[in-house]
């Protein structure tokens, strides 16, 4: 694993602008950076990365089955009990899921350590599946990168052939927040190649979703039987939106049981079922009394892009970003820092995290993210990836 300097391709925010990629920057400051890219092995990717990947996905869904019948476990998720048998059914009934993005800290040498699991409401998806393969090609088409140049990536293609085969009602609706550009960019390119695919794929905007006796509806009064909503269903459960969703004849992208998986909670029930596995890092719900020494982690249970995380490292040095997830429980997780490499572009040192993508039960891709500290947030860059060997 090498970080590699590298030049900009001419003009790609003019490029990525006409392909809708209108959040490249974040006030000023870049957001994708190909100032340089990340370098990988054939054997780093398939052994350290893409085989732990399909591992904790299994072991995570394993779990699931578990969790929805252990009242002590929900109650440990802080999941609302009124929500209890939605989830309960919609695991039984083998409600359909999409994607995930599970955060991982590797060096090169492996194993991977999971950090947490997006499988909710991942982002970084458009800037995965589809512009870092398109700098790829340019760059080998330039000269830039050798012919024999690869990439982790077949993201787009299993997206496209999920929706080809799930079994989901038509029309089909995707959704995000009014006036959020990264969501609605997100949401834009799932809507995309659920067309591709064949889909009768429509797009309303979250404050737009009616309600009429019970059942949830589009603008029209349409009854909307299928939705694909990027908003956390932690928020859902507790707004007087969210009622409905308990008497709605809707099918849910991602159903109310991803709920489990997209809380910090389900980390500390990872090292409960499988302690010591290489891939985990040990994990405690905060008002336990297992001691972490050596540097540790704090994380609340419902928390995205390094909100409210705060760590502690082995020299006692405190770092900690902001957010609005401070009124809830937490979880401690033992500290493995991300690895670190030099800036030269910046002269800075940058700290590296990979998230690894999950279509169905397939991995799928990766994506790099980078940040000036140890916490990912969600101004860190995205950068691009290879494999060479």
């Amino acid at each position: 694993m090498k970080r590699v300097e590298t030049t900009e391709r001419p003009q790609w925010r003019d490029y990525a602008e006409s392909v809708g990629f209108h959040f490249h920057t974040f006030d000023g400051e870049p957001y994708w950076d190909e100032t340089a890219y990340y370098q990988f092995t054939l054997q780093q990717i398939e052994e350290d990365l893409e085989e732990p990947t399909e591992t904790l996905h299994e072991m995570a869904m394993d779990l699931v089955s578990e969790i929805v019948r252990d009242a002590e476990k929900l109650h440990q998720l802080a999941i609302p009990e009124m929500f209890w048998n939605h989830i309960y059914n919609s695991w039984t009934n083998g409600d359909p899921h999409l994607y995930g993005r599970m955060d991982l800290v590797y060096n090169g040498t492996g194993p991977a350590k999971l950090l947490e699991l997006n499988y909710d409401t991942p982002t970084s998806l458009f800037e995965t599946g589809f512009f870092q393969w398109v700098w790829l090609e340019e760059k080998i088409r330039r000269g830039e990168l050798p012919e024999a140049a690869d990439q982790f990536n077949s993201l787009q293609d299993k997206l496209e052939e999920a929706f080809s085969t799930l079994s989901l009602p038509q029309p089909f609706y995707f959704s995000s927040v009014s006036g959020h550009i990264e969501d609605k960019g997100t949401v834009d390119y799932l809507l995309d190649i659920a067309r591709q695919a064949g889909m009768d794929a429509r797009y309303i905007a979250i404050e737009d979703i009616g309600e009429q006796d019970g059942q949830f509806v589009d603008l029209d009064g349409y009854p909307i039987t299928g939705l694909f909503k990027l908003y956390p269903w932690e928020f859902m459960v507790q707004e007087a939106f969210g009622k409905a969703v308990r008497t709605s004849n809707t099918l849910w992208l991602e159903p109310s049981w991803k709920m489990l998986l997209s809380n910090k909670g389900i980390l500390p029930l990872l090292w409960q079922k499988y302690p010591e596995h290489p891939n985990l890092l040990p994990a405690f719900f905060e008002d336990s009394s297992e001691p972490l020494r050596n540097g540790w982690v704090r994380k609340p249970l419902f928390s995205r892009e390094g909100a409210n995380v705060e760590l502690i490292t082995e020299s006692g040095e405190k770092v900690q970003a902001a957010g609005p997830y401070d009124d809830g429980r937490y979880i401690r997780q033992a500290l493995c820092p991300l690895p670190k490499f030099r800036d030269a572009y910046r002269n800075a040192d940058c700290y590296t995290m990979i998230g690894s993508w999950v279509v169905g039960d397939s991995a799928a891709g990766i994506a790099i993210r980078e940040d000036n500290t140890l916490i990912t947030k969600d101004s860190s860059r995205f950068l691009p990836h290879i494999i060479l060997d």
